[in-house]
Formats: structure tokens, sequence, C-alpha cells
């Protein structure tokens, strides 16, 4: 076999699992309003199973409902009422021989204020208005919930001492009582034998990414000066009976592990002197061992430092398997870690080099349910290309009551809804290789059509390609690169270097047409005495239509796309300033983006200026007004590159209504968004196909 270590089972504690690969726990939003098990998160969870993965993990399982929840839509042990329903998940997912493990959690500080008091009195008024509560709380909350959380109008969040709010979070945090402290261990413990008694295979302590047990952990967070505060030991002393209490109401041979978080990361963000790093962290690891724990799942950092677990594009695969090689060596009992794999070939090789025992993918399992399966017997594996958006979306998505959405993989969420193969070989059109054309040309193709993809450029990608280029950005084409090769093995035909025209079309005669023909730059005129080629568009430069070395530049945007030029115009030895209108920068850009892009940014020097107006472009400079005082001022330049958005490309769909051909639309040539906005417009369109 290619992969023979990750094919091989292993034990954690007493059981046995039928191979190393992990799908680790992950927040999306299908839980009930209760904590029950959906019907929906059940379909996820099986899909995974079915995937061929050898242990799940289940998403942050409540034990408090009072100061512990931290999304509606969660998963919960707190109640006796949720050992039956997840009996039947655990039943679900040991029907494909996989091992099922549920992690507890308590956010402690990095809860959000809002859900602090009422979970429990919305689990009751949902029941009362027979879910009517539910429909009404999701329509108030978007607009109700920024505004409290901005004013500070919603009780603190707990943790074990006094301390500063969470960087994610915000809020106010009060310090726990002893009393609670104790309420909350035996929590955790009462959770854990409903766990058992749900038949579940074991439990994961969520002890990192800065929740409360970790909290409890670090001298930052954790100032208490009793026994719970101070020493190693006795900031561990939480963490501890909470596992000695496990082990004496579920028996020593129920497998519990604990997620860890081994560096707090705070040196990355430039705080070397807080909180605690690798070598007590790998001390944590050891004296968990000596008291009964059965396996360490190796993490690290915590929502402050937050690009540190849940890497953005930039990251390379791998950067922090030093932390659980460090644990490996130390203890003898199995680690488990993430460590960024993308690839089989990596994930065999850190088994191979003693790193770790298992290996945990979580947005990987996200963007292909079916990873393990497809390693172990061949496939294309679609993989994730760390956009972020999982989350992002899953945190927006929790004020509207939906969940989350994956870029790569349109059907998260919508496992049960199994395609139609009804094309009966019937020809269908695609216009457009970008990600919203390729995944429409999937879909088709699998639903039983014969497809093809016109496309006027000599390769696939799209704006895709444009987002691949800037510096550290490479792994966005990975998605171009998995979706072209997949619907080539389906039999889609790809015409490169072949603008559509209405003619080849009509003698097709397809039973559908879906365009996907993208978007092109807005490009404004302003006023000004430039010449032409002292302006390009951000287009232009990323595409390397047009390459600009050693010079000046104002780049007017600061939008994703105009940070990532920026980015592409350093990295050629450009002095950038930056012109945003707004009075921030990047608005409206998810900030695990921005904290990763802004501060390198300053670094090689780049200016900003918000709060200005674009007024006029000359040869050697640009005029800007302030938005607040009207005051002009010029900024010295010798380029100016325009990142101000783009706008949809329709011409071609109205030749094609001319002739009573009406295409569906999708992707940029609709609506201007992201990525995982052309994917999901592609399976709508395509699931409305008949």
């Amino acid at each position: 076999m290619k992969y023979p270590l990750l094919a091989s089972p292993m034990k954690i504690g007493t059981c046995e699992i039928k191979n190393r690969v992990v799908m680790p726990p992950m927040h999306l939003g299908f839980a009930g309003f209760d904590g029950r098990p959906t019907e929906q998160l059940m379909d996820y969870y099986e899909e995974r199973a079915k995937g061929g993965a050898g242990l799940i993990i289940t998403e942050i399982t409540r034990v408090d409902d009072w100061t512990g929840a931290a999304a509606f839509a969660q998963l919960s042990a707190s109640h006796d009422y949720h050992i039956e329903p997840m009996k039947e998940l655990a039943r679900r997912i040991h029907h494909h021989g996989a091992k099922f493990f549920v992690q507890l959690h308590h956010p402690g500080r990095q809860n959000v204020g809002l859900l602090v008091g009422t979970v429990p009195l919305s689990i009751q008024a949902q029941k009362l208005t027979d879910g009517g509560y539910g429909k009404a709380l999701y329509k108030l909350t978007p607009k109700v919930a920024p505004f409290m959380l901005k004013h500070n109008l919603v009780p603190p969040s707990v943790a074990p001492s006094s301390c500063p709010p969470a960087h994610f979070s915000g809020g106010r945090v009060r310090a726990l009582k002893k009393h609670e402290i104790k309420k909350i261990e035996q929590e955790f413990i009462d959770a854990a034998v409903r766990m058992f008694k749900a038949d579940v295979d074991g439990i994961e302590l969520h002890g990192a990414h800065g929740y409360l047990i970790q909290q409890f952990l670090s001298p930052y967070t954790n100032r208490r000066t009793d026994e719970y505060g101070g020493s190693l030991e006795n900031r561990m002393r939480f963490l501890l009976n909470i596992v000695k209490g496990i082990k004496l109401h579920c028996g020593k041979g129920f497998p519990l592990v604990v997620r860890l978080s081994v560096d707090e990361c705070y040196d990355k963000i430039g705080y070397p002197a807080r909180g605690y790093s690798l070598e007590e962290g790998v001390q944590m690891a050891k004296i968990l061992e000596e008291n009964g724990v059965d396996a360490i799942d190796v993490s690290c950092a915590g929502y402050d430092t937050m690009n540190y677990w849940l890497e953005p594009v930039s990251f390379e695969p791998g950067w922090r398997a030093y932390m659980a090689k460090a644990v490996k060596e130390a203890v003898h009992i199995p680690v488990l870690a993430a460590n960024l794999i993308r690839s089989p070939e990596q994930a065999e090789r850190q088994l191979e080099e003693g790193i770790q025992d298992f290996v945990s993918l979580g947005r990987p399992h996200i963007a292909d349910p079916y990873w393990t399966k497809k390693v172990l017997n061949g496939g294309t594996i679609k993989r994730c290309i760390c956009c972020l958006n999982c989350f992002e979306s899953m945190q927006h998505n929790a004020y509207l009551g939906t969940h989350a959405e994956c870029s790569v993989n349109p059907l998260l969420g919508h496992e049960a809804e199994h395609l139609p193969v009804t094309g009966r070989g019937r020809p269908a059109v695609v216009i457009g290789a970008g990600p919203a054309g390729l995944m429409a040309a999937e879909l088709l193709a699998r639903r039983g059509f014969a497809v093809t993809v016109f496309e006027q450029n000599d390769r696939c990608g799209g704006q895709l390609l444009l987002a691949a280029a800037p510096p550290e950005k490479e792994k966005t084409a990975w998605m171009i690169e998995d979706l072209e090769k997949t619907v080539r093995e389906l039999g889609v035909e790809i015409r490169l270097n072949t603008p559509a025209d209405v003619q080849t079309i009509q003698e097709l005669q397809p039973a559908v047409v879906i365009a996907a023909t993208g978007s092109l730059p807005v490009r404004p005129q302003f006023g000004g005495n430039a010449a032409p080629e002292r302006v390009c568009t951000a287009e232009e430069i990323l595409s390397g239509k047009v390459k600009v070395e050693n010079t000046t530049v104002a780049l007017i945007g600061s939008g994703l796309t105009g940070l990532e030029t920026a980015q592409a115009l350093v990295a050629s030895g450009c002095r950038v300033t930056i012109v945003e209108m707004a009075k921030e920068l990047a608005p409206g850009a998810w900030i695990q983006h921005k904290d990763d892009i802004l501060p390198k940014l300053e670094a090689a020097g780049t200016r900003f200026r918000t709060g200005a107006k674009l007024i006029a472009i000359h040869d050697s400079h640009v005029d800007v007004q302030d938005v607040r005082t009207g005051k002009l001022e010029s900024i010295s330049c010798e380029k100016t590159v325009l990142a101000l958005g783009s706008r949809p490309q329709t011409a071609f769909l109205d030749e094609l209504r001319k002739v009573g051909i009406e295409p569906l639309a999708i992707g940029d040539c609709s609506r201007v968004g992201n990525i995982a906005a052309a994917t999901k417009a592609a399976y709508e369109a395509v699931m409305t196909v008949e």
C-alpha cells in the first residue's frame, strides 16, 4: 500500500482505531437549539464516517448552558435528554467502522456575552412557541446583536480571574468564584458520564485555543492567588480535577484525550513575556500522562493569536510540526496533531518521522468528506485552500440561524440531498472555466449531462488565478487544479482558447446553458493629466499584463484584492501608499486576513491613508480629499494602481437572450462575490435543472 502507516490501526487507550486519520472538532452550526444533534448534523458526520476517517471527534459540545454556551446551534451534553440522540449519532458513525469521541468544552472569556444566561431561556421559549421563537430570534439578532456587543450591553463572560477580554470576542470578563469552579468541574464530569451512557468511544477535553480549560493553564488569564492559580501545579488543578473525576466515574478503560495548546504563541505577535511557551506546554503534557490521560491532541495558540491555530493561506503546511514532535518525544501515549497537513504524502511523512501518531484533518474533511477513501483507494482529493471561509461564514451565519459554508465544497450541509442523475446524456454548455463554471460542469456531469465548457483563455481559473498570484497565496490555485482534473475524469470537454459564440452553442442544442463569464475591473474616470501608461488596475498587476518594479505607487482601494496587490508590489521593490476612502483599512474583510497581511505591509514600509477620496491622477502624484474636512492633499507616486472592485460581465448573456436562449447566470457575472458564493450559486443552479 502506498501509505502503509496512514492505513494502519492504532489504539487510544483500549479503543482500536482502524487507521490514523482523525476528523477533529470543528463547530459549523448544525446542532439544534437545545443542543440535540439534528438530522443535518448527523448526515454531516455520517458522510465523513462513510469517507473512511478512523476517528471522528465532535465539534465543541457544551457542558454548561448558563455561562458555557458558545453558540445557539451548538451540541450539548449538559442534560440527560442529550443521551439518546447522541447514542443515535454514535450508532450511525459506528455503522461505517469509525470510532466516535465527544469533545467537551466551555468557552470562558471567549464567550460572546450575548449568550451568557440566555440559552436556557431561549430553549424554553423555543418549546413554548413551537419553534417560532427561533425564527423571530434570527430575524432580530443580526440587527440588535452588533449594537449590544459594541456598547457592552450584555453580561460579562467568565474566566479564572478578571483579565482582558479575548481579542476576537471583546466584551467584559469577570472572575469565577470558587463554588462556580467546582460546579463547572462537576458539569464536565457529568457530561462525560452521559456520553459514556450514549455509547461514544471516548472523550476529548478542549484545553486549547484559549477556552476555559486553557485559561486556567495560562498565567495571562489565570491570576488567581488560591489553590487554582500561581504555580503550574495549581494552574492545572481545574483540568486534573476533571480528568480524575471522569476516570473515577467512567472507568480507567474509557479513553480520555486532552486537546492542549502547548504554546500560546504570544511571542509571534510581539508579546514574548505573555502566557506560556512550548517548554511549559510539554511539561503539561507529561503531567497529563502521569494522571491517566490516554492521548494528547497537540495544538497551539488561542483567539488572541488566532492565525497560529486556524491558519490563513499564507502559512506553510507543517510549519508547527515541531510542537507535536516535542510532545511526542516527552510522552509515551499517542499524540494527535493537525499541523496544517494538506497532502497524504505530508501525512505519511510526519508519521514516519515520529512527529505524531494520528493525523488530524479538520478543514480538509470539510472540503472533501472522502479524503481517506480517496487516499487509500485512489481518487482526486478536493484540497482545502485555507481561505477561512468556513470559519468566517460560520461566525456570520450564526446570527442568521444557518451554518458554515465551504468554498471548495458547496454540498456542505446538503449531504442528504443527493444529485438526481437525470441528464440522460443530454448536452449542456458552461461558459467560463473559473471556479463557478468548473463547479457547475462537475455537478452537471455527475447528474449525467454531456458537458462542454468554453473558456476564452489558454488555461482554466478565471479570477481565481489572480487571487493565487500574490506572494504566499499559491494554495488558492489548488482549487482549480482539483476541479479541472475532476471534470476531465468525468468526461467533460474543456475548449480552451475558445470564446463562446451563439452559433456554436445553438449547434450543440444544449438542454441547459450556464453562464459563468466573470467580471471586469471597475475603472472610473478621474480628473488629472496622467498619461495612460501611468495608470493600471490591480487585475493587470496580478495577471502580469503590467510589470511594475522598484517605483513609487499609489494604490487606490484597500479591499482584500488591494492589500494582496500591495503585497505583490512591495515584493517587486515598490514603495506603496494605500489610499482608502473608508475610516478603516479593508472594510468588510475578515479579521484574520487583515491580521495576516497588514503587519507584513507595515514591515515593508507601506504607508496608509484612510478617510481620503481620490480626486485626480497626475504623472507624479495623485490628489486626494479628506472625507471629513474636505482638505486637499497630494501623494507623490510614479504609478497609480486602481483596486476599486469589479462589475459583472454580461454582454454575451444578452446575445444569447436575443436568440431565445436563457442562460443560468452564476458567479461574478450574476453578482460579484467570493469563491464560496460562486460555487454555491453553481450548486443551486444545477439543482434547478430538470
